[in-house]
């Protein structure tokens, strides 16, 4: 079995892999402050949850964009499993062109899902990642990553009404009844929800119009079924799409 880990700035996922089949998957928040043991810890007992052992896992890969944290699961992989992960970084075979200007600036992930995304959806295509940034990656119809687009994600949004304006609450990202807001914390509910789907739908467009009529829109990440709820740009909700990924360069650098 492959254990596949997704180390990012808010969240962190973990998922086995039987063969093809993703047969369990967990979501974590990031912690900055834990220590390998505590990781450890945790994730043997979510194995052991679902009924596994680290014995079970003969592989694991890894992408992170968090480096402080890349190290300390580096050294959890090492203590709790007794193997090495396979960290994708320059050097690693991905199947995926980058035409960055600078392609050491991609952020790891952003290239796991356009692995995943050409392998399982084709190009032209636009990933939506709604993570601690709402990004938008293009990847060609050859399945070359182009490049994108990074905004700030609705968490980060969120959290700024609430610690820069005096007089408005923290709120849960959830739909209001209607656009127009009776009260603040619909209106800032709708600003929100509304206002990202506006800029997705808008984003979406923009890319379209340079990559052709016949680009798929996949969404990922937390909020992408939320998103997706409220506009049809979004072809295709993938939660997954980056453990798949890992899943793919991993079976390229065997």
């Amino acid at each position: 079995m492959l254990l596949c880990i997704d180390l990012g700035n808010t969240n962190i996922t973990f998922g086995l892999y039987d063969g093809d089949d993703l047969h369990c998957h967990w979501r974590i928040k990031t912690d900055h402050h834990k220590m390998p043991d505590e990781y450890g810890l945790l994730l043997l007992h979510l194995l052991a949850h679902a009924g596994h052992r680290p014995q079970d896992a003969n592989g694991i890969c890894m992408c992170s964009v968090v480096p402080p944290l890349t190290g300390i699961f580096e050294q959890m992989c090492t203590a709790y499993f007794e193997q090495e992960p396979l960290i994708v970084d320059a050097g690693v075979k991905t199947g995926v062109k980058i035409r960055y200007d600078n392609p050491r600036e991609v952020g790891a992930d952003r290239v796991v899902d356009a692995a995943a995304v050409y392998r399982l959806y084709g190009g032209p295509a636009c990933v939506v990642d709604f993570g601690t940034a709402t990004t938008f990656d293009a990847i060609s119809r050859e399945g070359d990553y182009l490049g994108g687009a990074i905004a700030p994600g609705i968490g980060i949004a969120a959290e700024a009404l609430f610690s820069k304006a005096a007089k408005l609450p923290r709120i849960d990202l959830v739909r209001p009844p209607r656009a127009i807001g009776s009260n603040t914390v619909h209106s800032m509910q709708s600003g929100l929800l509304f206002g990202y789907v506006g800029l997705v739908e808008g984003m979406v467009a923009r890319f379209r119009a340079e990559l052709g009529d016949d680009m798929r829109v996949i969404g990922t990440g937390g909020l992408a079924e939320t998103i997706a709820r409220e506009t049809d740009v979004i072809q295709a909700v993938d939660p997954w799409l980056t453990l798949k990924g890992l899943r793919i360069i991993w079976e390229l650098n065997r």
